[in-house]
């Protein structure tokens, strides 16, 4: 396996390499400026080369297989198939499709239980296709490609699932420990976004008719699960002071099932005023849940249940560090007063246990993760610091000074500020160049032990670069997750890209 460290996938030539270099990497290098605009267009000389791809986005090789085998198995003439986790998943892929595509089951849709692997099957019309894979990105509810080789007969495994589930129950207790919560209210899940999905499908259903709030501009997907299932979503963008005042106006005129925030949010590293928020709520409408999203500040920088009902996080990221396996948490905070609701709901709908050799995997990549966390931050601000410094940088967002009063108010005693930042230049039509220059990995994903960089506006918002701008999104933002390089050299080599 390639030292991403000392020798990152950078150049041309690594296009489609998967990141890390494993069978089992979530990320896809994208080393040209080019290539992402290649792979947002589907051009075949890009996409054609992926050995890999984030699972939620493009299927991995062994995923894609293993959806031709099911296919080949269950699916009739004109019918395509998608495989998830559990029987759970692919009845709820088919709900969706029902409700996106407006059709019925009448159409063919059903679900079956691939019982020799304890797989679920959804089966559809092939012009339906692309609506379910709105739900296999979407709701995150995604078969990995540990389990998919297994079933292919690719690879072979020792580890058994009652290795697994001792893996899961120290993950949940590691977690807990760092939270200050109990091992009893720590779920996991295949995502994050299976995380949030949960969160999502939980608050709508226990508050059915009311839509959720999304406060500051959040990861893509989190918002559109929002606006596309439930009763839809206010968005509030930009949380000026007009909007806080918008946010109390509305928390007086209507129910809602929740609110939504990132702590600090991706990729303009802001934070919600929690203490202004909690003023507001507590004026306006005590009783609506908060959900925080504490991925990039990680728990080891923050105490999000300062102020959150319940924190979801992607572990696939900084918790893992690796980058070589999938995996989401919902985390309840014991003094909520809805802890008891949603504890008992959770519990009734555990459909969503790590498959036992992914569960593995985490609990060990997750051992120094306090540790590499530490790092991490330490390397970001430094790079940060470097930045804001540079005559060729026109902005740099970073959560020490983005964060403002909401960070401040839930960051632990000497905790940091996390290892992602962003930053364009002053002139814009040199990006390009920069990026292809720099001597990092490239690709989507965040929170892994090496550097990892990728022009973000151009992958989550390719088809609406006009709204992310609205927004207050740069279509030409370059996003940097720090890993655990040397300082000196890391700096180094961005010092060396944006030399002309």
């Amino acid at each position: 396996m390639t030292d991403l460290l000392q020798h990152p996938f950078w150049q041309a030539d690594d296009l489609g390499k998967p990141l890390p270099d494993s069978p089992f990497g979530v990320s896809v290098c994208l080393p040209l400026w080019s290539h992402v605009i290649g792979y947002e267009e589907k051009d075949p000389e890009v996409v054609g080369k992926f050995q890999s791809g984030y699972p939620r986005f493009c299927c991995p090789p062994a995923v894609s297989e293993l959806f031709a085998l099911a296919e080949k198995t269950h699916a009739g003439a004109g019918e395509r198939c998608l495989v998830f986790p559990r029987l759970s998943h692919a009845q709820r892929c088919l709900d969706f499709v029902q409700r996106i595509s407006d059709c019925d089951y009448s159409a063919g849709l059903r679900a079956l239980d691939w019982q020799e692997h304890g797989l679920g099957v959804a089966i559809f019309p092939s012009g339906l296709y692309d609506t379910a894979r709105k739900f296999w990105r979407f709701c995150g509810e995604v078969v990995s490609t540990r389990q998919a080789c297994l079933v292919l007969g690719r690879t072979t495994t020792d580890s058994t699932h009652e290795a697994g589930r001792a893996a899961s129950a120290q993950i949940r207790q590691r977690l807990a420990d760092l939270s200050g919560q109990e091992a009893a209210d720590v779920f996991l899940f295949p995502s994050g976004m299976a995380a949030n999905f949960a969160v999502h499908r939980m608050l709508t259903n226990l508050f059915p008719g009311r839509k959720t709030a999304q406060l500051d501009f959040p990861y893509v997907d989190v918002l559109k699960l929002q606006q596309m299932l439930g009763s839809g979503a206010h968005f509030m963008p930009l949380l000026t002071q007009a909007e806080y005042d918008d946010l109390a106006h509305l928390l007086k005129t209507e129910r809602l099932a929740g609110i939504f925030c990132e702590a600090p949010s991706n990729p303009l590293l802001r934070c919600v005023d929690f203490e202004r928020l909690l003023s507001i709520r507590a004026s306006s409408q005590p009783g609506v849940p908060l959900v925080v999203d504490d991925t990039i500040a990680t728990l080891a920088n923050v105490d999000a249940f300062r102020v959150a009902d319940l924190v979801t996080t992607s572990l696939t990221k900084s918790f893992s560090g690796v980058g070589d396996v999938m995996a989401g948490s919902v985390i309840l905070n014991r003094a909520s007063a809805h802890h008891a609701t949603f504890r008992a709901y959770l519990t009734g709908h555990a459909d969503h246990e790590l498959w036992h050799a992914d569960a593995i995997a985490l609990e060990e990549n997750s051992r120094d993760f306090t540790d590499r966390v530490a790092i991490s931050s330490r390397n970001a601000q430094a790079l940060t610091d470097f930045l804001r410094a540079h005559p060729s940088v026109a902005a740099v967002w970073y959560a020490d000074q983005n964060g403002g009063p909401g960070l401040d108010c839930i960051r632990r005693e000497g905790g940091g500020h996390g290892c992602l930042l962003s930053f364009v230049l002053k002139d814009t039509s040199a990006s390009p160049a920069v990026y292809d220059r720099l001597r990092v990995s490239k690709g989507p994903s965040l929170g892994t032990n090496f550097t990892l960089a990728c022009p973000y506006t151009l992958l989550a918002h390719y088809d609406e670069l006009p709204w992310a701008e609205s927004c207050g999104v740069p279509r030409n933002l370059i996003r940097v997750s720090t890993g655990l390089e040397s300082t000196g050299d890391l700096v180094q080599r961005f010092e060396e890209a944006l030399t002309v």
